[in-house]
């Protein structure tokens, strides 16, 4: 079965985008306002319970988002092709690496999560595992990571997505999946083998994925990466600084 996935541009450089734990491939603001089509094209796909692709069952997990990842490249006839990951889809895209690292150009992380097991404490993990039933938790989630800066409004509309674009059952299993799975062996195996050029984007008022946390994480297992800070954004730069969010990832993907 062909899988669903949402095009941008015809351009000679092909890039698999790779959604956050709240979001889909609708969710990426007006940042697709500004992308090249002419240089890039971007397939962006919907992991397994989520947008069009919410009623395709699954073990909703990491290693099914890399295969179906593999496989959209497939159907697309993309032998090499570049990666975008924001958030969990940051973790994912690592997986990609693992399961195939000869197929991998360039990857841009935004706001990625590290390839280790994500430490949490008690009230983190509290939030975080009863997000996927409560509305209110996804809030604060949303509210924590952009720095408590966001509107109201704006806040509200982003939960209210998350829960109609996603199944519970599969927003639960992937944050089962993402948090305890630890590949940091794994990618810096794969980084080794295979040099990558790698882009980690933080925004700066991001209090849960900062820029300390990537050097300490990505740079350890890729120290060939670069860390860039986009200012005035947290952790949704493309709802935040849109503008500032396609510009450094196309100057890096061009490069």
């Amino acid at each position: 079965m062909a899988i669903a996935h949402r095009a941008i541009g015809s351009g000679p450089h092909p890039v698999i985008v790779l959604h956050d734990w709240f979001g889909t491939s609708a969710g990426w603001g007006s940042v697709l306002d500004f992308l090249d089509r002419t240089a890039f094209t971007y397939a962006f796909l919907d992991c397994r319970g989520y947008g069009d692709r919410k009623y395709v069952p699954g073990r909703f997990d990491l290693p099914e988002i890399a295969g179906d990842a593999l496989a959209l490249a497939d159907q697309l006839g993309w032998e090499r092709f570049s990666l975008v990951g924001h958030s969990m889809g940051g973790k994912a895209m690592q997986q990609v690496l693992v399961d195939a690292p000869h197929r991998v150009n360039r990857m841009v992380g935004l706001a990625p999560v590290p390839a280790g097991a994500y430490p949490m404490d008690d009230a983190t993990r509290e939030l975080f595992y009863g997000a996927s039933k409560d509305p209110a938790k996804r809030r604060a989630i949303i509210d924590l990571v952009t720095g408590h800066r966001a509107s109201p409004v704006w806040l509200d509309r982003m939960v209210r997505h998350s829960l109609d674009i996603s199944r519970e059952e599969a927003h639960a299993a992937y944050l089962a999946s993402w948090q305890p799975l630890d590949l940091s062996e794994a990618v810096a195996d794969a980084a080794k083998r295979h040099s990558v050029p790698v882009r980690v984007v933080v925004g700066a008022y991001d209090l849960a994925l900062t820029a300390d946390l990537m050097r300490e994480t990505w740079q350890r297992w890729y120290p060939q990466a670069e860390i860039v800070t986009i200012e005035g954004s947290g952790h949704y730069p493309m709802h935040e600084t849109p503008v500032a969010l396609a510009t450094t990832v196309e100057e890096f993907l061009r490069a």
